[in-house]
């Protein structure tokens, strides 16, 4: 539905380290990088846009990335948290939002919501 989003964030470094380790098992990878940003997405296909902004103010984004199995939600949620994000609900169902809904949560380096989620 979307073409691209960007997220202003305060330390490039570890933010590209989380989103890489992150969307590697959703099949996204790193496209762009340099001094200023970052791109991910399919090969050759930035959407998510990761800019440095060391004055970015607060967290407050909600990103959430489709999955294709229950298994590559588990894996982004493991690797997320070995390349530095913070635990915001293990990959399991949410019954609450739809009987199928199965999703994990991470926060990112500068706090921001980061789902992966398949129904």
């Amino acid at each position: 539905m979307y073409d691209h989003i960007g997220l202003k964030v305060k330390k490039l470094d570890a933010s590209v380290r989380f989103y890489e380790a992150a969307l590697k098992p959703l099949g996204y990878v790193l496209c762009s990088r340099d001094d200023s940003g970052a791109g991910f997405g399919p090969k050759g296909e930035p959407a998510l846009w990761l800019y440095a902004d060391k004055d970015a103010k607060g967290p407050g984004a909600h990103v959430a990335f489709r999955a294709p199995d229950h298994a590559s939600i588990k894996r982004f949620h493991a690797e997320g948290l070995k390349a530095g994000g913070r635990d915001n609900g293990g990959a399991g169902p949410r019954a609450d939002y739809s009987p199928t809904w199965y999703a994990a949560f991470l926060l990112d380096p500068d706090g921001n919501n980061v789902e992966a989620v398949c129904t």
